[in-house]
């Protein structure tokens, strides 16, 4: 069996004590991950750029960019449209989720964000990470027995 990936997180939010509450949380996971941090949005867009995560947890009220920006510009770049983003916000109305689901984003929390709904969803988008994994390994395998089988009736 493969060995368990580790998982890139992360966490941009410009409250350092929210990261501290995040990456707390974050320590409950079954699975093996590192996380990383940004202050605000264009740090997190420089941290995905030499980071690359998995998965970010982002927050929408960020100075310089929104996490509406961040995640509009993330998922319009084929480099990162797979990255999972996980919107936590304190935003709750209507019209921000709408917001937050135009911009891309793969999930969202609402603030104040709760340890088990946090480790839970990031532990699916764990497993949905895994399946994408062999999904890729499958098609790569069945695209070789497909080049392989051309080349040898050509012969």
């Amino acid at each position: 069996m493969a060995e368990p990936r580790t998982t890139r997180i992360l966490i941009a939010d410009d409250n350092e004590a929210n990261c501290e509450l995040l990456e707390a949380y974050l320590s409950e996971l079954r699975f093996p991950h590192e996380v990383f941090f940004a202050a605000d949005g264009q740090e997190t867009l420089e941290q995905v750029a030499a980071q690359q995560p998995d998965i970010i947890l982002l927050d929408v009220m960020m100075p310089k960019l929104s996490g509406f920006e961040v995640c509009r510009k993330l998922k319009q770049d084929p480099a990162t449209r797979r990255t999972l983003i996980l919107m936590v916000t304190a935003l709750n109305e209507l019209g921000d989720i709408e917001r937050a689901v135009e911009a891309g984003t793969d999930d969202f929390l609402s603030k104040p964000v709760q340890k088990v709904e946090l480790v839970k969803r990031v532990e699916n988008m764990i497993r949905f990470l895994d399946v994408a994994d062999e999904l890729e390994r499958l098609r790569r395998y069945i695209q070789a027995m497909e080049e392989r089988e051309s080349s040898s009736s050509s012969k």
